[in-house]
């Protein structure tokens, strides 16, 4: 019902590895890169950018330009790799100036914050001066065009900036102390410098390296600060456990209010009557939550509306984050599981095919954001008792009762315990693995209300599955041997039995708390592994 498009991380989605290197590029070092850059000469590309060998600069003076503005020195190596390519060749200015793209360049940096980013721009007031007086020079068509090196080095300083912060993101080393195991997107800046330099010069770049979600994402941002520069919205001060149709009150009146600003409800008429019209409002705020949508107001409704809207446009930017460490783009199948959403969502290519409800773990089990790629299916699966539930489960429940065994259907083999095959076993009647260091799996469950709760944090970190047999069908639809009721047999024959899959699919564990679905309303989900307050300290760094 929540259902949104890469990714991610898809999040859409969403690895380096699934786009492919388009050969050899212009500036390119030694890693590959998940994104192709344009051709060294490309007559179709407009523009106005001159490929120019004439004017060029002393490489000493990279080091005086670094010298005056110290504040530019981290982006120093890529510098002199660009140039040093070029043989020192001017790459903003042609013969008859500073070309057009430098004014984007600028534009987008002047404006970053519309990006999510908390940052100061490092000399912003020097950068705009310099491009100012150059296309004043160029444009003023009674003097000689000119060149100064130090404008040409502050752009593309100011480029390696803007793509390190806005499509990069934060260090690696960052995302991984966050418990972040999804392999990163990995930018091959230079090439992108070249397309950028290329570019029509009414645009930025023709194919910026960010994931769809993250543009949706932006959109919203800019929403929620016009809310934000309005006042936001009241705080609403519950007299009483709930509301419902039929009560009355300024509460109610509060909540519409809201309900409007927020875009639940089309209109707001003041009325502190609940109607058939805040029923339905509350409703559509309820799916954006994820939450049971009974159009009630009950104390979850209310803790969300409380939530002020400072805090939600952090809950935006932490995301955007999120998006920029995942690839543009992944062609082909693959499933993602977003641990907030606890849900299971299965693309081909950019379309959804299908989702389902997941039992993630507690807090105290989480599940570990990494990727994987499914290789088995397992049916009527044994469960190898894991070491941290032998100690502290099992083995003190045989201690207390000695029939413990029987009643779970247990054996002893060499030093560990398993569980039988059976429709009581933990892990239900199939199982689907893809290996992995953290020994995490999607599993069938016995225990099915889980499924209808709001909050679904109740495992050890493996990953329960409301319709496991939809996956299993999904998975061998290729296979003419696995029919439905082949599958049906496998899963109650209370014999183990693997399938390995001819094709392995692969399987992305994610954690987005806010994203946009494919009906263009914005999303929140409870940050239940705290990991958004440290994302964001560690961007406000």
């Amino acid at each position: 019902m929540h259902n949104y498009r890469p990714l991610c991380l898809a999040f859409i989605m969403l690895l380096a590895w699934a786009c492919q290197d388009a050969g050899k590029q212009p500036y390119v070092r030694t890693s590959k890169d998940t994104l192709p850059a344009k051709s060294n000469i490309d007559p179709s590309i407009p523009g106005n950018f001159s490929p120019q060998q004439v004017l060029h600069f002393d490489s000493l003076q990279i080091d005086s330009f670094l010298t005056r503005y110290p504040g530019l020195k981290d982006y120093g190596n890529d510098i002199r790799q660009f140039y040093s390519n070029l043989r020192y060749a001017f790459a903003w200015f042609d013969s008859l100036g500073i070309i057009e793209q430098a004014g984007n360049l600028l534009n987008r940096v002047e404006n970053i914050a519309d990006e999510g980013l908390p940052q100061k721009v490092a000399y912003k007031g020097a950068f705009d001066t310099l491009v100012s007086e150059e296309r004043n020079k160029t444009l003023d068509k009674t003097t000689p065009p000119s060149v100064d090196v130090y404008t040409e080095l502050m752009l593309t300083a100011q480029y390696f900036y803007y793509a390190r912060h806005v499509w990069q993101g934060i260090p690696e080393k960052d995302t991984r102390a966050m418990d972040w195991f999804l392999p990163r997107k990995k930018l091959e800046q230079e090439a992108l410098l070249d397309s950028l330099l290329r570019s029509p010069t009414d645009s930025f770049l023709a194919d910026e390296p960010l994931y769809y979600q993250y543009y949706l994402l932006k959109d919203q941002l800019k929403q929620y600060r016009t809310i934000a520069s309005q006042g936001g919205w009241p705080v609403i001060k519950a007299d009483k456990k709930k509301y419902q149709a039929g009560d009355s009150g300024t509460v109610i009146r509060q909540i519409r209010q809201y309900l409007h600003k927020a875009g639940d409800l089309p209109a707001d008429d003041g009325s502190s009557y609940f109607d058939s019209t805040l029923v339905q409002g509350v409703k559509r705020f309820q799916q954006r939550y994820g939450m049971r949508d009974d159009g009630v107001a009950g104390p979850a409704v209310i803790k969300e509306l409380n939530v002020p809207v400072d805090k939600r446009l952090e809950q935006i930017m932490v995301n955007m984050e999120r998006c920029r460490w995942v690839p543009a783009k992944l062609d082909r199948e693959y499933l993602v599981i977003n641990i907030p959403d606890y849900k299971l969502h299965v693309f081909n290519k950019d379309s959804l095919l299908w989702s389902m409800n997941v039992v993630v773990g507690q807090a105290v089990h989480k599940t570990v954001i990494f990727y994987g790629e499914m290789k088995y299916v397992v049916f009527s699966p044994y469960w190898n008792v894991p070491p941290g539930i032998l100690k502290n489960e099992v083995l003190p429940g045989i201690r207390r009762n000695p029939n413990y065994l029987a009643q779970h259907r247990m054996e002893k083999v060499g030093n560990t315990y398993r569980q039988k095959p059976g429709p009581q076993n933990s892990l239900g009647l199939v199982k689907f693995l893809f290996p992995n260091s953290y020994n995490i799996y999607l599993h069938d469950t016995p225990s099915k209300s889980l499924f209808d709760r709001d909050n679904r944090a109740f495992s050890h970190g493996c990953i329960r599955l409301a319709e496991p047999k939809k996956l299993a069908q999904y998975l061998l639809k290729n296979d003419p041997a696995w029919t439905s009721d082949k599958i049906t047999q496998a899963m109650n024959a209370g014999k183990e039995k693997y399938v390995t899959l001819k094709n392995p699919v692969p399987v992305f564990i994610a954690y987005l708390t806010s994203w946009v679905s494919k009906d263009g309303r914005l999303n929140f989900r409870q940050d239940v592994y705290d990991r958004d307050n440290r994302l964001a300290k560690t961007m406000m760094q």
